[in-house]
């Protein structure tokens, strides 16, 4: 790790002649010490500091300082103060597209990142757009009583089978993967959701409603209505698995083998940054081998890099490995001017 750290101080020096060096920082900033201001969520942040921002600050000389609140507040603080000291910051893949829209970020230079070669195909969505790459990510995938609906699923459109009437949840528009149940009700049509805004999928949905007994918002509604035995399969993100397999033992988790949806968290630059050097080598040290090995195991984040090894242990219903690099990415800059629309739509169909 510290030989990583080492080279990408080096990178940063040949940007900017007042880049890191290899002399480590102390607990506060001394003088001449050069500020890194980070936004992002306000978790584990203990955890944070010790295996992120502590070593990135030790080997480059410069002061990591943290801006926490939730998604939304972060994004709108940003996005009204052209004058914010926010150098990079880490957003929901929802909010981080529209911040490409206001042209938030900077554009990115992939010279900057060499660590960009070995992370995810669907992390790399948001960089053929101009813009910072996913660090990490989480996927959905169904979870089901095998007993109490009869037979093996393996696949999206076994969702629709008759056999699962009124057996079936299905996550809320408004969660984080509500869109991703948009784009796999689309998928049972065959039809590109770009080609009619979802016009096929809300069809879909409609076929697919006699199985739904009702959508969830929280992981642990979902987690009763399995223990009470309301439900016996549901669309899920594999963040929820834990607290539903403790509920509901009997309970198990597929991703289908074709393919599945990720969210990712994404990594971006203020194009207002006045430190845009250590800004890169930031974004290259959180998707780098030797961190995401770390964070994967003390943070739960999914990898996004490619040569991350971890036990079977370590990678229960995590998105990694042949899941991760089967997930498919969903565009929120096509999502978001769409939700109105899909909102009224869903309202209609599944929740009349």
């Amino acid at each position: 790790m510290k030989k990583l750290m080492i080279s990408l101080c080096a990178l940063a020096m040949v940007a900017a002649v007042s880049g890191c060096s290899s002399k480590p920082a102390g607990d506060g900033k001394t003088e001449g010490q050069r500020t890194l201001t980070v936004s992002t969520w306000g978790l584990s942040e203990d955890v944070l500091v010790e295996d992120v921002y502590g070593p990135f600050e030790e080997l480059c000389n410069c002061k990591v300082i943290l801006e926490t609140d939730t998604t939304a507040n972060r994004y709108t603080k940003l996005s009204t103060n052209p004058d914010s000291t926010v150098d990079v910051i880490e957003l929901s893949q929802a909010a981080a597209a529209n911040g490409y829209v206001a042209d938030l970020f900077e554009k990115i230079d992939t010279t900057q990142i060499p660590n960009l070669e070995n992370i995810i195909d669907g992390a790399k969505a948001t960089v053929a757009q101009g813009y910072g790459p996913a660090y990490t990510l989480n996927s959905i995938g169904i979870i089901y009583d095998k007993e109490a609906v009869g037979f093996e699923i393996t696949s999206w459109s076994d969702l629709w089978k008759p056999e699962l009437a009124g057996k079936l949840s299905i996550p809320e528009l408004s969660t984080t993967f509500g869109p991703a149940m948009v784009y796999l009700a689309s998928d049972y049509k065959g039809v590109d959701i770009t080609s009619d805004d979802g016009a096929a999928a809300f069809e879909a949905l409609n076929e697919l409603k006699p199985n739904i007994v009702r959508t969830y918002s929280k992981s642990s509604d979902l987690a009763n209505m399995f223990a009470a035995g309301e439900i016996a399969v549901a669309v899920v993100g594999d963040f929820g698995v834990p607290v539903i397999q403790n509920a509901a033992p009997s309970t198990e988790f597929v991703v289908p083998a074709d393919y599945t949806y990720a969210n990712f968290n994404t990594i971006d630059i203020n194009k207002n940054s006045k430190n845009k050097d250590l800004a890169y080598m930031y974004i290259n040290w959180r998707i780098s081998e030797e961190l995401q090995s770390v964070t994967a195991v003390t943070l739960n984040e999914g990898p996004v890099n490619k040569n991350v090894e971890l036990t079977p242990e370590q990678a229960a219903n995590m998105t990694y490995g042949e899941v991760a690099e089967r997930a498919k990415s969903i565009d929120y800059s096509f999502v978001n001017p769409l939700m109105a629309q899909w909102t009224d739509q869903w309202n209609r169909t599944i929740n009349n």
